[in-house]
């Protein structure tokens, strides 16, 4: 099995795009799911870490996040905002695609090229899951890239469950059979050499 790449990068926006695209007209003012945030500042905040994820394997920081942050202007439209969301991706992908297999860049430690990917990924699948469900709109990430986010990011989640279900509750969003849905998680991206 292939480590987790800018190819599952750009199929997860890909995903996201197809969630949301055609519901750009409804109002993104309301909460995202559970999130005390808007559709509309998930949607941003997805842009802002997947450039800030570019930026780090581009200059390859070992100590900090780099000093920037993106801001989407108040305003903008929902379409427009997932547009600045695409670009974004296709920067941490081509950051991706280029970088060297050895790369090591700061996330909370020394994180590796799949780390980003991964983490790139689960940011757009598991944010586009709050935005639907607060635009009322049925989507669930896709159980192949859920598999691959758990499998890089949350070692110990439980095996031989269906990993899309998995996946939400590692990160707070769901209950697991017989298990309470989590008051706090992290997921692990950094890597020891």
């Amino acid at each position: 099995m292939r480590y987790m790449d800018n190819r599952d990068l750009d199929e997860a926006v890909a995903e996201m795009a197809g969630a949301l695209g055609t519901y750009d007209a409804l109002d993104w003012s309301v909460p995202a799911g559970s999130l005390e945030w808007s559709c509309w500042t998930t949607a941003a905040h997805i842009a802002h870490d997947l450039l800030a994820y570019a930026g780090q394997v581009a200059a390859r920081p070992t100590g900090a996040y780099l000093p920037f942050d993106l801001a989407v202007r108040p305003g903008t439209a929902p379409r427009e905002v997932l547009q600045v969301v695409t670009a974004c991706a296709g920067l941490l992908s081509s950051a991706l695609a280029k970088a060297d297999p050895g790369l090591r860049a700061w996330h909370w430690g020394p994180c590796d090229r799949a780390g980003f990917a991964a983490m790139g990924v689960a940011e757009i699948l598991l944010h586009t899951y709050d935005i639907t469900q607060g635009l009322g709109v049925p989507w669930l990430p896709p159980a192949p890239l859920s598999a691959k986010v758990l499998r890089r990011l949350f070692p110990d989640a439980p095996p031989g469950e269906d990993p899309v279900q998995v996946l939400l509750w590692c990160t707070g969003r769901a209950e697991l059979d017989d298990r309470p849905r989590r008051a706090s998680w992290s997921w692990q991206a950094a890597v020891s050499d």
